[in-house]
């Protein structure tokens, strides 16, 4: 991805992870009240929600599979589901659990990758968790995953390069020894410039504080000082080697 002269947002995140999706949200209304918009672009990466606990192909009723991982009882997981739920209505997502699923997401972040190489990262990171928190899409099933992609604008080379070609099973992979080298133990996480961060849904004015800040630093950045020429041009060599 091109970022040259634009402030570089950098933003791990699992598609089945609903703060990932909130967070979205509070960035993009924070994004609507900053003045230098223009200047700024995101870059979505992958990261994935204990991949372990559902291998490839696997899938369970996500209340279900909540209440295995966590031990806990379905009843205060669907109660945990209702709190999220309420929190996403007030940022304006209608988010329904009745028919989610958990399931491995790296083939979902495979075409993630490829929807990026295209131009459409940020329609199909839209897509995706909206397909799966508010319309119960099971992005699981190679076949519902496919008809997802083609939504958005991919073809159905692009979709079979995205699941078969290992390049883009080690973007993933890439993505996600990057977060751990950046120290991510969480999504979301955004990185703004590499140098400030903001971990979980923030408020939308966390994200526009940050905005500010790191457009202020960046901007300082891009003033380039002339050098002041002290004396008459001396013998050199150039790029190529040449001593005349």
């Amino acid at each position: 991805m091109s970022t040259d002269n634009k402030l570089h947002i950098e933003v791990w995140s699992d598609v089945v992870c609903p703060f990932c999706f909130i967070g979205k949200r509070h960035y993009e209304q924070a994004l609507a009240q900053f003045e230098h918009a223009d200047d700024v672009v995101l870059e979505w990466k992958s990261y994935q929600l204990d991949p372990e606990f559902v291998q490839p192909g696997e899938r369970y009723d996500l209340e279900q599979g909540l209440a295995k991982k966590y031990n806990r009882p379905v009843e205060a997981i669907h109660a945990m589901q209702q709190q999220i739920t309420n929190t996403a209505k007030e940022s304006g997502l209608d988010f329904d659990f009745s028919k989610a699923v958990t399931f491995n997401t790296f083939q979902a972040h495979r075409v993630l990758h490829k929807a990026k190489e295209k131009g459409l990262g940020d329609k199909a990171k839209e897509a995706f968790f909206s397909d799966y928190f508010e319309k119960g899409q099971d992005l699981g099933n190679i076949n519902v995953l496919k008809a997802e992609a083609l939504k958005i604008g991919l073809t159905e080379e692009d979709f079979q390069d995205a699941i078969s070609n290992d390049e883009y099973a080690n973007k993933v992979k890439q993505d996600i020894q990057e977060a751990y080298e950046l120290g991510v133990t969480g999504v979301p996480f955004f990185v703004f410039d590499r140098k400030y961060a903001v971990s979980g849904a923030q408020p939308s004015d966390a994200f526009l504080n940050t905005l500010k800040a790191s457009y202020d630093d960046w901007k300082e950045k891009q003033k380039t000082t002339p050098f002041i020429n002290v004396s008459e041009q001396g013998a050199s060599c150039d790029i190529n080697g040449n001593c005349d």
